[in-house]
């Protein structure tokens, strides 16, 4: 354990420096994504990922600052908040060469620095909910904080709500559900946030109301508003198709591109997915009751819902760079508070090679 904490300190402290390096490199730049995202704001009106940067509108103008270096800072404290929370969570357990491979496998923490356009966004914010959620203790609280807390991180990035399976589960778990009963009282705590989600695609911000938000990032701070940040018109149930056939039409190999990724996801998955093939939910645990007791079955499970961001946006980076932190997060929640048991056995004998350091 010791020698893990000193070798990981590294790890983070290097990722840590480096990040805020490229975001303070990156915050200049005209046309990056990574700060787009917070010029969206509420201006023209309520629209969806619109409240950090509303936010951050009002406060750099009431106190005359830069907007692009307080989005900068702003960026820089969540990714520090989400290394921080991600140190507390690996910690105080032993480790085996498997576990070495699932925390260290480039599409995880390494990932943002390794691919700058994911850097800055507004994914860590997600996990930030999420680590947060498994590391309160009280139930009652747990459950308060995400009845009232979710709708926010989803008016923050409203893609938190495909990513509701993996939250749900620790809610289950945190509650001691057994029943169905119990379960279903449970997701009644997502209805806020499935309110606000639905009200965003069945009133997506207008053109005239896009326009008063860009003029006024134009007037107020010579801020153009741009990718992201434009693409809030009208991005409704019905333009699905359009988006669909604007995501694939700009492909021109797409064997090439599905090929690609299957190996991203093999190799990069490989030990997280080889963790959970050979762990599976204790007895007395709800998941057990509905034929869903191994944990790679129950990751496939949670992964449904976010199908659409495959089929409707071309970042599958950032897809499966969010998919693998949800996944670490949980399966190793799940290790530390013993709700599985892990043939330990069955991985040591199946790793044999491992033995030989060639």
């Amino acid at each position: 354990i010791n020698s893990f904490h000193k070798y990981f300190s590294i790890y983070l402290s290097l990722l840590f420096l480096l990040g805020i390096y490229y975001l303070h490199y990156k915050h200049n730049v005209s046309n990056d994504s990574s700060i787009s995202e917070y010029l969206i704001n509420y201006q023209g009106g309520f629209v969806r990922r619109g409240l950090i940067g509303e936010i951050l509108f009002r406060y750099s103008d009431y106190f005359n600052l830069n907007l692009r270096f307080q989005i900068f800072l702003t960026q820089s404290a969540i990714y520090t908040i989400f290394l921080i929370l991600i140190f507390n969570l690996f910690k105080n357990f032993e480790k085996n060469v498997i576990m070495l491979f699932a925390i260290y496998t480039p599409i995880f923490l390494l990932f943002p620095i390794a691919e700058l356009e994911s850097l800055g966004r507004k994914d860590p914010f997600l996990y930030v909910f999420f680590l947060s959620l498994i590391f309160i203790k009280n139930t009652k609280f747990a459950n308060i904080f995400t009845f009232l807390v979710l709708p926010i991180f989803c008016m923050i990035y409203e893609e938190i709500v495909l990513f509701s399976p993996f939250i749900f589960a620790v809610l289950i778990l945190k509650n001691k559900s057994t029943t169905f009963k119990s379960t279903f009282k449970l997701s009644l705590l997502f209805l806020p946030s499935l309110a606000l989600i639905l009200y965003f695609f069945m009133y997506p911000l207008s053109l005239e109301s896009h326009k008063i938000m860009a003029d006024s990032l134009m007037n107020v701070f010579n801020e153009r508003c741009y990718m992201s940040c434009y693409l809030v018109v009208g991005n409704d149930i019905t333009s699905f198709s359009d988006m669909v056939n604007y995501i694939w039409g700009a492909h021109s190999n797409v064997p090439i591109i599905l090929m690609r990724y299957f190996l991203v996801i093999l190799i990069g998955f490989f030990p997280i997915f080889f963790l959970s093939f050979h762990s599976s939910f204790k007895n007395d645990i709800f998941f057990t009751r509905i034929k869903l007791r191994n944990i790679f079955l129950f990751l496939l499970a949670c992964y449904i819902p976010i199908i659409p961001l495959f089929v409707v946006g071309g970042d599958w980076g950032r897809w499966i760079g969010m998919m693998i932190t949800f996944t670490t997060i949980f399966y190793f929640y799940l290790y530390q508070n013993d709700f599985i048991s892990v043939d330990h056995s069955s991985i040591t004998r199946k790793l044999l090679f491992f033995k030989n350091k060639k």
